[in-house]
C-alpha cells in the first residue's frame, strides 16, 4: 500500500490536470478505500495544498480571481518573471508582437524593454504600455477602447476592430486557468474577445501563465487546446505532466 506521501503527490498530479477529483475517481485510481482518500484530502487541506470540497477537492485560490490588478501582480510574481523570460526565445528581429492585458504579460513587458532586437508591440494592455516606452527598439502602438480602470487596460468593440487590423508574428496571450479537460478559461469578460481574436489572427499563438495557473478552471471558455500553439511556463511543472497535456494537445514548455 502506498504512503500517504505517495498518494498525496498523485493527487496533486490528477490537480494539476482536472480541476476538480472526485473522491470515487481517487480511491479507484490510488486503489484505497474511499475513507483513506477522506482523511488524505482532509490532512492535504490542513497543510494548505488542496480545498475540500463535497464528494472532492480542488486546487486552493493563491488569491481570489477578481481580485484587482495590483494584488494578482504581486502573485506569483517570481514564477511569472521565469516565464516571461522564456517566451523572450520566441521573438525574432523585425516581428510584430500582441499583448493582450493581464499581469503576466505587464511582466513580460518588463523583459521585452532588455531585448536588443527592433520589434512593434501592438497591445491594449496599458500598464504594459508604461514600460514598454522605456525602450528606443519597441515600435509601440497602443490600442484604444472603453478603458477598464481596475485592468488598466482597454475594451469593447473599437479596441477589438482596432486590433483586428494587424496579423502579429506573435500573441503572447495572459490567460487566467487551464487544464486539460476544460481547456483555456478566464474570468475577465471584458477581455474574453480580445483574447478570441487574436487567436485567430496571430501566426503564433503562445500563453504565457505560471504553474498556479495549471489544473484550473475559470469563469467561462474561451479557447480550445487546439488553439494554443504553445504554453509557456515556470519550471515547476513536472515532464511526466507536460506528457500528459501532450496528449490532450497542449505543448508545456
Amino acid at each position: 500500500m502506498m504512503l500517504y506521501t505517495e498518494r498525496a503527490e498523485l493527487i496533486m498530479q490528477q490537480l494539476q490536470l482536472q480541476s476538480t477529483v472526485k473522491v470515487a475517481e481517487l480511491s479507484r485510481l490510488l486503489h484505497v478505500s474511499v475513507d483513506t482518500v477522506r482523511r488524505d484530502l482532509k490532512a492535504m487541506e490542513q497543510q494548505g495544498l488542496i480545498k475540500y470540497v463535497h464528494g472532492g477537492a480542488c486546487l486552493p485560490e493563491s488569491m481570489a480571481s477578481f481580485q484587482n490588478f495590483t494584488g494578482r501582480e504581486i502573485v506569483h510574481s517570481d514564477l511569472k518573471r521565469e516565464a516571461a523570460r522564456k517566451a523572450l526565445a520566441f521573438i525574432k528581429e523585425g516581428d510584430v508582437i500582441a499583448l493582450n492585458s493581464g499581469t503576466t504579460n505587464t511582466v513580460l513587458s518588463q523583459e521585452l524593454v532588455t531585448l536588443d532586437k527592433k520589434i512593434t508591440v501592438v497591445t491594449n494592455n496599458y500598464a504594459a504600455i508604461n514600460v514598454l516606452m522605456q525602450s528606443n527598439f519597441i515600435h509601440l502602438i497602443a490600442v484604444g477602447g472603453i478603458v477598464d480602470a481596475l485592468e488598466r487596460s482597454t475594451y469593447g468593440t473599437a479596441c477589438e476592430q482596432e486590433f483586428g487590423q494587424y496579423f502579429p508574428d506573435i500573441a503572447f496571450l495572459s490567460i487566467n486557468a487551464v487544464n486539460y479537460n476544460d481547456g483555456f478559461t478566464d474570468f475577465r469578460f471584458n477581455e474574453i474577445g480580445i483574447i478570441e481574436l487574436l487567436a485567430k489572427t496571430a501566426k503564433q499563438v503562445i500563453a504565457v501563465m505560471d504553474s498556479s495557473k495549471l489544473g484550473k478552471c475559470s469563469k467561462k471558455n474561451i479557447l480550445s487546446n487546439a488553439q494554443v500553439h504553445t504554453v509557456v511556463m515556470d519550471g515547476n511543472v513536472s515532464d511526466e505532466i507536460r506528457k500528459k497535456y501532450k496528449k490532450r494537445g497542449i505543448t508545456i514548455i
